[in-house]
């Protein structure tokens, strides 16, 4: 699923996460969504969101 839309996103979702660090190598970091960071409906980069081990991230890949 599209990482960049919001609504696509639920807190427990388990999603793969690029972090800040990571932009430029495309590491991905995979996790459980605590909190939705970004609060407009798209973002062409990717939803900001907050895993449940704390680290903070924008959304790649949104597994089922």
């Amino acid at each position: 699923m599209d990482g960049t839309i919001r609504e696509n996103i639920k807190p427990g979702s388990k999603v793969a996460i690029v972090l800040k660090k990571d932009q430029r190598t495309g590491t991905l970091t995979e996790g459980i969504v605590k909190d939705l960071l970004t609060k407009s409906p798209k973002h062409h980069r990717g939803i900001k969101v907050r895993l449940t081990d704390g680290q903070i991230g924008r959304v790649q890949e949104i597994f089922e």
